[in-house]
């Protein structure tokens, strides 16, 4: 998931360099969303993966 993030963020680099705004508002808005999407799900996995090792 983080690979797509990242994907979209230079698909937003790439559109803003060209002059296409709103492409890259629309990928930078994805790309952010995927990333929190990320940053959730592994800070999930981190607790549980950390709580099922002490048992």
């Amino acid at each position: 998931m983080l690979h797509y993030a990242v994907v979209f963020f230079v698909i937003a680099l790439i559109a803003a360099v060209f002059g296409f705004g709103g492409i890259a508002a629309g990928a930078v808005g994805i790309a952010k969303t995927l990333f929190f999407i990320f940053l959730i799900l592994a800070i999930v996995s981190f607790i549980f993966n950390g709580a099922r090792g002490k048992g």
